[in-house]
């Protein structure tokens, strides 16, 4: 039976998340009729995150309620192509999120944004260390945008969630106390930094001490009673320590629900379907333009929704999904090393170093946030020397403190049992005496990490399902042990410490495993780029075979950069809605540079 086919909108958003809440916003106020399809259910942060009940942590941290169902839909994998792919039948390396808010919902608050360096990466390598210096087995480009032209679009957002920080670079002026690396802000952060604890401190002295340059991590935890320029109202931290895995039911940690749903949900020129499962984008019978999209709704009927101009907006493994099922771009052939749909994915290399003082230092673990952390970037991108090291990239190093939750939060020294008397008596004598150090690192592009639909397995609803193609290249392993040695000479160097150990999940001669939790920022699949031929979409976020079709999120990144995401994602956002606004919207077709 043909589904049935509902009247025209002017924009179809497939995502109800970070970057398509923020699309519906941008859009439905330049004039436009959007329509947002969420597949997940209707949660607020009003009534659905408040303490005590969010702050359960076997069921949000450990069985994943605010997660993917992989009953539904998930993905195969392998880490090279003479492997049979297998379902990833429990969630486990990365948790995509599912539902009102997306994975803004339980995201931690670290508010990065990209090195200038970072978005031109090839072309920044090769002018410093020559055109031989990135080899043949890494397929690293340029974004084909600057920092200089997202740089407002950075700092929009950092004003939408309140971002507490200290400046590094104001104008081009050096600030003491921030991220001296970074490039140069418009305007300082609009709340302050927040507060630190011992642990963090300690690690920041003892940085000073090494000539290294500590700064707090940037944090959308807010620090002060805020209002945002949509409107939206957040209010001061409590250090809970149910950031991560958790929605936050003060209004203290920014969410796409409190920063924009709240602000545009009333909007007559504003939709959004709950439990509306799209199933693939529709496109005209030349081809060349996409039509609508066909969704499940909450009853199970297939849904023609057509429209004049689909956003996709849902995560990063789910955009390059939706494409591929739905014939959008020309899918990557590894073989031929043709194709660009699929092409360039990677993920981030993660390395933990833990140190315990003596008794005389007491942590206090539980007090914690999302974005507590005291960072430095001496070893992140290219600001240090990488002319012997045989690697490209790097990663930022912090002391941080996320929580001190009984079930996930045991810390105990290098050589302790796994388990029994020995364990449970190192668990109670180092709770309260811990540092966690972690090297948050690039990952970059090569021809054999990829993605594609599966020949083999399917999802609930018969679509093939998606299949990553995925290790760690040498490089990746080179940078995070070198960073990691790094960090645990820092570790070192903290007062009165008593021992440190290293582990890492990009370690010299192992796989990497997509079993244990690492971190949900995949990225790479539809980059961005200048060239159709190695891009899916140009320096404006419009697919180039599909003029109507903007791509949203961490697909578009290159290559990862050694921070977290969002804040890079929600630039080249409203970098891709300002141009849409201005000069697609009035005369639709290519985008092209004047």
């Amino acid at each position: 039976m043909a589904p049935r086919t509902l009247p025209k909108t002017d924009v179809l958003i497939i995502g109800g998340g970070w970057t398509g809440l923020t699309a519906a916003y941008e859009l439905a106020h330049a004039g436009q009729r959007c329509v947002v399809l969420e597949r997940g259910k209707q949660r607020h942060t009003a009534t659905s995150f408040g303490a005590p009940e969010e702050h359960d942590e076997l069921k949000y941290a450990h069985r994943y309620e605010h997660m993917v169902d992989v009953k539904k839909e998930t993905l195969t994998f392998r880490h090279n192509r003479d492997q049979q792919a297998l379902p990833m039948r429990r969630l486990g390396s990365f948790l995509p999120g599912s539902g009102l808010g997306g994975a803004g919902i339980h995201w931690n608050g670290q508010l990065w944004r990209p090195l200038p360096s970072d978005l031109e990466m090839r072309s920044h390598y090769e002018e410093r260390y020559g055109k031989d210096f990135i080899g043949p087995d890494l397929s690293i480009q340029d974004w084909g945008v600057t920092y200089d032209e997202l740089e407002p679009h950075l700092d929009f957002f950092e004003r939408i969630c309140g971002a507490a920080g200290q400046a590094g670079n104001l104008n081009g002026e050096a600030l003491a106390g921030g991220n001296v690396f970074e490039g140069p802000r418009s305007a300082d952060y609009p709340n302050p930094p927040m507060r630190q604890p011992i642990s963090n401190t300690l690690f920041g002295k003892a940085a000073e001490r090494m000539g290294l340059n500590p700064f707090p991590m940037p944090s959308a935890n807010v620090t002060k009673a805020y209002v945002n320029p949509y409107g939206a109202q957040l209010h001061p931290c409590t250090y809970c320590g149910f950031c991560e895995r958790f929605g936050c039911g003060y209004y203290a940690k920014a969410d796409p629900i409190i920063c924009v749903y709240d602000r545009i949900k009333d909007h007559e020129n504003f939709e959004i379907r709950l439990n509306a499962q799209v199933l693939r984008i529709e496109k005209s019978e030349d081809g060349k333009t996409a039509t609508g999209a066909i969704y499940l709704d909450e009853n199970g009927e297939e849904v023609f929704q057509p429209a004049d101009t689909i956003c996709m907006n849902a995560y990063a493994l789910w955009n390059v999904h939706l494409m591929l099922v739905s014939g959008l771009g020309k899918p990557y052939d590894p073989e031929t090393r043709t194709g660009v749909v699929g092409r360039n994915y990677s993920y981030q290399t993660v390395a933990g170093v833990d140190a315990f003082f003596d008794d005389s230092v007491k942590t206090d673990p539980y007090m914690g946030a999302g974005a507590l952390g005291v960072v430095i970037d001496d070893y992140n991108g290219d600001n240090f020397d990488h002319s012997d090291l045989g690697f490209v990239g790097g990663g930022y190093i912090a002391c941080k403190q996320y929580h001190g939750r009984p079930i996930g939060y045991q810390p105990v020294p290098e050589g302790t049992p796994k388990w029994g008397a020995e364990w449970k008596r190192a668990v109670r004598e180092n709770y309260n005496h811990h540092a966690d150090l972690v090297v948050h690192g690039s990952s970059v592009s090569t021809p054999e990490n990829y993605l594609d639909l599966d020949p083999t397995w399917t999802d609930a609803y018969g679509r093939p399902l998606l299949r990553m193609t995925f290790d760690f290249p040498e490089n990746d392993r080179k940078m995070s042990d070198y960073v990691m040695q790094r960090a645990m000479e820092v570790a070192r160097e903290m007062d009165n410490v008593t021992s440190v150990s290293g582990s890492n999940n990009a370690a010299i001669d192992s796989h990497y495993d997509i079993v244990p939790y690492q971190t949900t920022h995949n990225v790479g699949g539809a980059v961005i780029g200048t060239d159709p031929e190695t891009s899916v979409v140009n320096r404006y976020g419009q697919m180039w075979d599909h003029h109507n079709v903007f791509v949203f999120g961490a697909c578009l990144f290159p290559q990862n950069l050694g921070y977290n995401p969002t804040g890079p994602l929600m630039g080249l956002a409203y970098w891709t809605l300002e141009h849409m606004k201005r000069d697609y919207l009035p005369n639709p077709g290519p985008l092209m540079d004047a």
